[in-house]
């Protein structure tokens, strides 16, 4: 029940949660902090700050010199709500509210093909939330090893490139933390935890289920998935993995674990690895998986927008085909060729990291008797955009991986060429 009364949240000039009744104020003040994801403690002044809900005036703000914006909002501060982030150079943050008295951070634009980055952040309680990433190669060599970044271990220590980063790290709430792959490698298993260090001798806490922890994960110019905290006890939450061939797969696992987690301690680490099991991976969380009663309907609905997204594509308008194909994944996380069309349409839009995310996400869902098809035909996309690039090797791969799953003389005249500019 929604008992603070409207004066209450007038006098507050920052607050968590915004409590209100329907229709007790006309507009209550919504303030918000925006800081740059990659500099700690970096204001983003003159970021466009937009708080909208369907069938109501939106509030619209700019940030000033320290971040700060206060934003007039007319209707409930709650998760109907959409909190909208835009700045020239940093990718558009989209967040479900509730957002008032809340810290966000905004990631620069990657240019990396294979970047990517994840932002965590969450309230003011509890005040230490610490972000983990384990690498975990196939096989170790010169150029990559095992390794586990986190606030005792920033870098890569064996790889001076540094190809994995601990960017912010943050002990006194709200965040940010991020983590930064500049390049993810091939035969390389990456994944990422969020462990509540305030109460690391607490296991069966509940204070990072009650954090309203997110994280947000980047690939090239795009936010491409939201995680949300679960709402269980525990203190280190698995979020999610990213497997030997690059695709993101959500795992959501929360666990109450007890282990020294200061710097050169390895027992975390051991909980971290016990989730790389692949029963621990879940199917894609979406509104299909939520509402499993009305899967018939979200099925269609999926299908609609999928067939939307491809009429758009075909009359060049590459935003509204990309927002339709978005829209048919978020009802069905599962749906291979929403995903192969959104890759295409992202390779026309001139994104080509997210294309290449995208394909690998058709890669790992195509079944049925296309199924080789969709993979070939993913695999010879992404060879192309690392043709583009130059980046030769990566494209032979690429190629060869298209020709394992179908003969065709077009995979085996890129292929060649791409044996004679990389010297092979």
């Amino acid at each position: 029940m929604r008992t603070a009364t409207c004066s209450k949240a007038l006098i507050a000039a920052f607050i968590v949660v915004t409590f209100v009744g329907v229709g007790t104020c006309e507009a209550i003040p919504i303030n918000v902090q925006v800081l740059s994801a990659t500099i700690k403690d970096k204001k983003v002044e003159d970021a466009t700050v937009t708080l909208q809900k369907n069938g109501e005036q939106s509030a619209v703000g700019t940030t000033d010199s320290r971040g700060q914006v206060s934003l007039n909002f007319s209707s409930v501060d709650d998760a109907s709500a959409l909190l909208i982030i835009k700045k020239e150079g940093y990718s558009n943050l989209v967040v479900k509210c509730p957002c008032a008295g809340m810290t966000y951070a905004i990631s620069p634009v990657m240019n990396n093909l294979d970047g990517m980055r994840a932002v965590l952040v969450w309230g003011a309680q509890p005040r230490d939330i610490d972000a983990h990433l384990l690498v975990l190669p196939q096989k170790s060599t010169d150029t990559v090893q095992k390794t586990h970044i986190f606030f005792g271990n920033k870098s890569d220590w064996w790889d001076k490139t540094q190809n994995q980063l601990l960017d912010v790290d943050n002990t006194t709430g709200y965040g940010p933390e991020t983590i930064t792959i500049n390049r993810k490698l091939e035969g390389v298993r990456y994944i990422y935890s969020v462990h509540n260090f305030s109460d690391a001798s607490k296991p069966r806490s509940d204070g990072l289920s009650k954090s309203g922890a997110k994280v947000f994960v980047y690939v090239g110019k795009t936010l491409i998935k939201t995680f949300e905290v679960p709402k269980s006890t525990g203190n280190l939450w698995t979020v999610f993995t990213v497997s030997e061939v690059g695709e993101l797969q959500e795992s959501g696992l929360m666990q109450s674990v007890a282990a020294n987690t200061g710097p050169g301690s390895y027992q975390l680490e051991e909980y971290l690895m016990a989730t790389n099991a692949p029963q621990l991976i879940k199917p894609e969380i979406n509104f299909k998986t939520m509402h499993p009663s009305t899967s018939i309907k979200l099925d269609a609905m999926a299908e609609s927008l999928n067939k939307e997204g491809e009429m758009a594509y075909h009359s060049g308008n590459l935003d509204e085909s990309i927002r339709l194909y978005q829209a048919a994944i978020e009802l069905d996380g599962n749906y291979g060729q929403a995903y192969s069309n959104l890759g295409l349409a992202f390779q026309k839009a001139g994104r080509e990291a997210e294309a290449m995310w995208a394909n690998r996400k058709a890669i790992a869902l195509a079944n049925g008797p296309t199924a080789a098809t969709v993979r070939a035909s993913s695999h010879f996309n992404n060879g192309k955009i690392y043709e583009a690039a130059s980046q030769w090797s990566d494209a032979l791969r690429e190629y060869q991986h298209a020709k394992n799953e179908k003969t065709n003389p077009v995979y085996d005249k890129a292929i060649q060429q791409m044996l004679e500019k990389a010297g092979h």
